[in-house]
Order: structure tokens, then sequence, then C-alpha cells
């Protein structure tokens, strides 16, 4: 017994691009998924050029949430209309989709990467909530994460979603890298850094729905 239509769905969209951490259902990349009965899903990107990293990444995330669903075996998951598709969705490992020796086989320091400043655009956001609800803007460096979900649940849940991704643990709103805590002083200085991070990141979701939407209106 397979997994049903919505189960799928469901994996998939826990499946999100590191950079943007959205969905790769919210952001328009799956082009099909037929379960009949064997699981074959079909993903799409914005541009044909798209970095194969990047591609690589999808794919393999895909393929993985849904070989977890129970009923599920050797699904497949079809990179389409990019220049390296079919490497990609031959091999196992991104070493071996290229055949170069040194490459990190799952791109890991690659998604860490991706996913630190996905962290920092998610502080930033809840510090831009939570700001004009303190008296004093520098309380922030001394604001928890569970004082700050008080003030502004959503964006606090965003932030403690990427840490628990990253293996970060501190009870702080607000931290650097590590996961220790801001100096006041350089309070100023880190959202100036983490608005750029966060406004990148919104303009590259924007960038890319809308590279999708022009590349595939006519299909």
């Amino acid at each position: 017994m397979t997994a049903s239509h919505d189960a799928v769905w469901a994996a998939l969209s826990g499946v999100v691009d590191p950079e943007l951490d959205r969905p790769v259902t919210e952001l328009g990349f799956v082009k099909s998924v037929r379960v009949d009965p064997a699981v074959v899903v079909e993903l799409r990107l914005p541009t044909y050029f798209c970095a194969p990293n990047f591609a690589w990444l999808m794919v393999a995330d895909a393929r993985d949430a849904l070989a977890a669903l129970p009923g599920v075996t050797d699904p497949r998951v079809l990179l389409l209309d990019h220049f390296a598709a079919d490497e990609i969705n031959a091999a196992g490992s991104f070493s071996t989709a290229f055949a170069a020796d040194g490459l990190d086989p799952d791109l890991t320091e690659l998604r860490r990467i991706f996913e630190r400043k996905a962290h920092v655009a998610a502080q930033e956001r809840l510090a831009r909530q939570v700001a004009p609800q303190l008296s004093d803007p520098a309380a922030l460096v001394a604001l928890t994460l569970a004082e700050a979900a008080r003030l502004a649940p959503a964006a606090a849940a965003g932030v403690a979603r990427r840490r628990a991704r990253l293996g970060l643990v501190t009870d702080l709103a607000l931290c650097d890298g590590s996961g220790a805590p801001l100096a006041p002083d350089a309070l100023p200085v880190w959202l100036r850094f983490a608005r750029t991070v966060r406004v990148s990141i919104d303009g590259n979701a924007s960038l890319c729905r809308g590279l999708l939407r022009t590349r595939y209106q006519s299909r």
C-alpha cells in the first residue's frame, strides 16, 4: 500500500529552499505528483541555469522526504528543464553526479551557510516586530525567546525552527552565529547587517516566483 497524494504533498511541503526558507510547494517548484502506485514527483526551477548544487539539494531533499513516508519505496524525483537534470536525476550524491574529487557528497556545508543566513533573517523579522513594544530598543539583547514569543509568536516560532535545524541552543531572542549573546554596543550594526540579509532573501524569493511564473506561464 503506497502513500496517498495528500500525504506526498504534505511531505513535500516540509522540503524547504534552505536559503529562502520556504517550502518547494509554496515556491511553485513542484510541477506534478503521481501515485500510481509508485510515487513520482517532477520538480522545476526558476531558470534553466539554476546552480547545480542548489538543484541537487532540492531533488535530494524531496527524495528523502518521500522515502520516509510509510508505504513508499524507491520514490522517483525528476528535475525538469535544467541543464544538469540528467546527472542530478541519476546520481545518489552530488560528488557522484559531477564526478569531482573533494566535493562534499551531501553539500552539508553549503546547506549550513544557507540555513545560517535564514536564521539571521528570521531574527531580524522578530526584532522588527518586538522592538516597538519595548521601552528601550537596547533591551533586545537581553530579551528571551519565550518573552519575544508573547509579543510576536509567529516570528519567534520561525527563529526557533531555524535554530533547531542549526543545532543552536540559547534562551535569547537574538544571538550571534554560535548562539552567544550580542554585545549591546554591537546591536545597531548587527541589526543593519541582519536587515540586508533579510531584504536579500525576501528579494530572492520574489525574484524566484516571478521567474518561475514567466518561464511557465504558457504551460
